[in-house]
């Protein structure tokens, strides 16, 4: 972003710009989903909790009958359960051999958003990078490395514990993750300067010699697991006729299709922060596998290139490792974790940063509100549910700030999947993070904005024009969502 005298004419034009091919899309998507513009509903009351405190994240939906609640904390207690190397003890046995953490709840702090390492001395801890090569495989998703596979694994069965002395064989680590930080300064229009960091990630100790030709990373924060049912009931229809609305109006919101390992078929993507898992269960197995290095009924072989010879000679501790009862459990866990209601919504500040929000063209990706397909047998309770996540579960290039350069299915490499918004202002009080973005790089809701660029260029211009009073207001309605 940088300072040119036509980056400054661009926020001088931004109103006018945006009322030209901005509103109308607005206005557009809005009334698709049954809302006048700048309108919303509250959130269904029972998939909201009354928390706004450090446990605020963790709570079930009201509708659980009394056998649903025993599975929903037998889930809970799945994604707290610490897993461990065959042949030792004080676990669940079927960690690795390579890894990230040994417990869900490591990466998701309170069912909460991840963080960067506090130090460039410090590896990933709650954080990912993906890797892959130019091309798709047969089902068009990125083509791994050969011998690092999709995602690297800084953790691996390496003595890590006492009793690991019995393992048979030590397993190397993929390689050692650490970031370090380029900051530039960008200015509002009225003169106030801020400091923007962009994380340059820096891979050292690769255990298994060069990466392959044009290998390209993508640095991913964990995301919150607040309010996923909602998102994965919501009718692919509806998806594709606000992307549809969004094109009439000049604004190029696209679904992602993926491959569902599932029913072994293409699907609209829906989790993932480019859309790139169609479904909990896929997306669950998926981080099961890459995260824990746990196999599942979904994914069945452990993270073993074949240079990687001692994670290949580590036995299974089952097959699969977690049980199908177990996946389910978790399943209807993440399906049933309630959403924080709303907060200080009466406020004169509220109310006048909801208006600017609108006023920003925000609203046309971050669609205030959604409502559920009327049937979803996989769990009927979630059917005809109204909802305000603030997202429309579609990509929309973000420009070249944000770009990772790495393409996953139908996203490209400046894509990603506008990321709903609720329960945000509660992210730091439920574990300290307000590391926003794909990449965390953000530490407040005015940096994110600011990091938008492609098809929020316009909207951001609007922020970056507004008065002082204006721009607190708005992040203050976006931190009460």
């Amino acid at each position: 972003m940088p300072e040119t005298s036509a980056f400054v004419m661009k926020a001088t034009h931004a109103g006018q710009l945006f009322r030209r091919s901005i509103l109308g899309a607005a206005l557009f998507a809005a009334a698709l989903v049954g809302l006048a513009q700048g309108e919303e509903s509250a959130l269904d009351n029972e998939f909201t909790v009354a928390r706004a405190d450090k446990e605020a994240y963790k709570q079930p939906v009201s509708v659980l009958s009394y056998q649903e609640t025993k599975v929903f904390k037998a889930g809970r207690s799945h994604f707290k359960r610490r897993w461990i190397a065959p042949i030792t003890f004080n676990g669940e046995w079927g960690l690795g051999p390579t890894f990230i953490q040994t417990r869900c709840s490591e990466c998701h702090i309170n069912n909460g958003r991840g963080s960067p390492p506090a130090t460039a001395n410090e590896q990933l801890s709650t954080m990912l990078v993906r890797l892959s090569l130019p091309g798709t495989n047969e089902h068009g998703s990125p083509r791994p490395d050969p011998n690092y596979g999709d995602q690297f694994q800084n953790n691996a069965l390496q003595a890590q514990e006492v009793d690991l002395r019995y393992a048979r064989m030590f397993v190397p680590a993929e390689a050692k993750l650490f970031l370090d930080w380029e900051e530039h300064t960008v200015s509002f229009v009225d003169g106030e300067q801020v400091s923007l960091r962009k994380p340059l990630l820096r891979i050292e100790d690769l255990a298994f010699g060069e990466l392959g030709e044009g290998a390209m990373f993508s640095l991913r924060n964990t995301p919150p697991i607040i309010g996923l049912g909602l998102l994965e009931a919501v009718a692919e229809d509806t998806v594709l006729e606000i992307a549809k609305s969004q094109k009439q109006r000049g604004v190029n919101g696209r679904p992602n299709y993926v491959w569902d390992a599932i029913d072994k078929k293409p699907a609209l993507g829906r989790f993932g922060w480019k859309a790139n898992a169609p479904s909990l269960m896929q997306q669950t197995a998926g981080a099961f596998l890459g995260d824990l290095g746990v196999t599942s009924w979904v994914f069945r072989e452990n993270n073993c290139p074949p240079v990687q010879i001692a994670c290949l000679n580590q036995d299974p501790a089952n097959d699969p490792e977690i049980i199908d009862a177990d996946m389910d459990d978790f399943e209807l866990w993440l399906r049933t974790l309630a959403v924080p209601a709303r907060r200080d919504m009466d406020t004169p500040l509220v109310q006048e940063g909801k208006k600017l929000f609108g006023q920003a063209g925000c609203d046309v990706c971050h669609v205030p509100q959604l409502t559920t397909a009327t049937e979803f047998p996989a769990y009927p309770k979630l059917a005809n549910r109204t909802f305000n996540a603030y997202t429309d579960l579609l990509l929309h290039d973000m420009g070249e700030g944000l770009a990772d350069g790495r393409p996953d299915y139908l996203a490209g490499g400046r894509d990603w999947r506008t990321t709903p918004l609720w329960g945000l202002g509660l992210s730091e009080t439920v574990n300290g993070s307000t590391a926003l973005l794909h990449d965390g790089r953000a530490r407040n809701v005015s940096e994110a904005i600011l990091w938008h660029g492609g098809e929020a260029e316009v909207s951001r211009e609007v922020f970056r024009g507004m008065p002082k009073a204006d721009r607190d207001a708005l992040v203050k309605f976006v931190e009460s969502i």
